[in-house]
């Protein structure tokens, strides 16, 4: 039994390890997506984006199929068009507003997956928990009032590809017990790939501009291939972990993002939050250690 508690405690201190990473780099992807963002379309950089994870995946997916089977077809794709979702949504928001605004408004997304993860997984949640996640969304709209002025209706960006983003954790969760986080990764690329490669083209067709394509410089092309992998490793890390962390679990972990977001966002464009957007940064981080607190509690 000792044993198997042990080896219980070591999977999930490697998964805490890899969640803790793979959240204070990704926001990486969102600097990157922002500081190429004048000259190439939100779609195109998602559309490469997906195309590199496709490539990189595509050995070890093949590697991998040898030993399993590649099941719940649906669900997978379905997960990659709503990571794809995600992405876009994202990239239009940093290209209209300061990275650390987004990142924060887009943090009522953990909150969120408190909430579906009792609808769609069978976590009980209550009325705690209930509140702390109203006082989390209260949270982002006082971080998206200093900003309604300027930016109108591109706030309610990334509120959207928080939405999406939720559910894509919980479809990751759902399947992670059944799938191998590198079919799965592979999958996601190649379904996300192939969503966006619809949408750009219907872009091209109606002359959307947030979907419109050029032919990267040099310089373009290295940091979309940085983008792509830091995407591609990022959340292959959170794939292979979330089987030993529970979804509602994961919202202290990703405020990090908060942090590696605000450091991308004054490093590389003097962008800082100020007094009223730190006091909903800080009601949105304090629910989501609530939440962690009272499932800690709770086990």
């Amino acid at each position: 039994m000792s044993y198997f508690n042990s080896l219980r405690f070591s999977n999930h201190t490697s998964a805490v390890s890899l969640v803790v990473i793979a959240f204070l780099v990704l926001p990486a992807i969102d600097a990157i997506a922002k500081f190429i963002s004048k000259d190439i379309s939100a779609g195109q950089i998602a559309w490469t984006r997906f195309l590199i994870q496709t490539l990189v995946m595509l050995p070890f997916f093949l590697k991998t199929m040898h030993l399993e089977k590649n099941r719940y077809l649906f669900p997978q794709a379905l997960r990659g068009i709503l990571i794809a979702a995600t992405t876009v949504l994202i990239f239009a928001s940093v290209k209209l507003m300061p990275l650390a605004e987004v990142i924060s408004i887009f943090f009522i997304e953990p909150l969120i997956v408190t909430l579906l993860s009792t609808i769609f997984l069978g976590e009980r949640i209550g009325w705690r928990r209930l509140s702390a996640a109203i006082i989390g969304f209260s949270g982002a709209l006082i971080v998206v009032q200093p900003s309604y002025q300027i930016f109108g209706l591109s706030a309610i960006l990334p509120f959207a590809a928080a939405l999406c983003f939720a559910f894509y954790i919980i479809l990751t969760r759902k399947l992670a017990h059944t799938i191998n986080p590198t079919i799965m990764q592979f999958n996601s690329g190649l379904s996300g790939f192939l969503f966006m490669s619809i949408v750009l083209a219907l872009g091209y067709l109606l002359e959307f501009p947030t979907l419109k394509v050029i032919m990267p410089s040099h310089d373009q092309w290295m940091l979309l291939l940085l983008l792509g992998l830091i995407a591609t490793v990022g959340h292959f890390m959170i794939a292979f972990a979330i089987k030993y962390i529970e979804a509602s679990a994961l919202a202290p972990f990703q405020y990090l993002e908060i942090v590696a977001a605000t450091f991308y966002g004054l490093w590389l464009f003097d962008d800082f939050p100020d007094a009223l957007a730190w006091l909903g940064i800080f009601i949105i981080v304090s629910s989501g250690f609530y939440t962690f607190s009272r499932e800690k509690q709770k086990r």
